[in-house]
């Protein structure tokens, strides 16, 4: 079993940044690939941004150029710098890592862009 811990969502104002952590227990985390998702109220949950184990990153249209994923492995860690925020991108923000068929979902921290 895998936990996840996230930090880092709070309120902010809309065009401000913010950057999302999530730390793993795994000494594995390497050979994971991690994204983040997101869920608005009344949506379904959606991909965000996916870093595979090479590095190559993927991202929601809705988010490019404005959003990074990166990790460090050597902390067991996955990021998501937020920037150029919009009030469409409030949501509850989840860390996800996969390796093969197991996939472990962090608690969740949410983002809430208003004025």
């Amino acid at each position: 079993q895998v936990q996840l811990v996230e930090s880092g969502g709070g309120l902010v104002q809309p065009g401000g940044s913010l950057r999302l952590s999530c730390a793993a227990s795994t000494s594995l985390f390497s050979r994971y690939t991690v994204g983040w998702h997101r869920q608005a109220p009344g949506k379904q949950r959606e991909l965000v941004a996916a870093m595979f184990t090479g590095g190559i990153a993927h991202y929601a249209d809705s988010v490019k150029g404005r959003f990074t994923i990166s990790r460090d492995n050597a902390k067991k860690t996955v990021y998501l710098q937020m920037n150029s925020l919009k009030p469409e991108d409030t949501a509850v923000y989840y860390c996800n890592v996969a390796l093969a068929a197991r996939s472990y979902w962090g608690q969740g921290t949410q983002v809430t862009v208003s004025s």
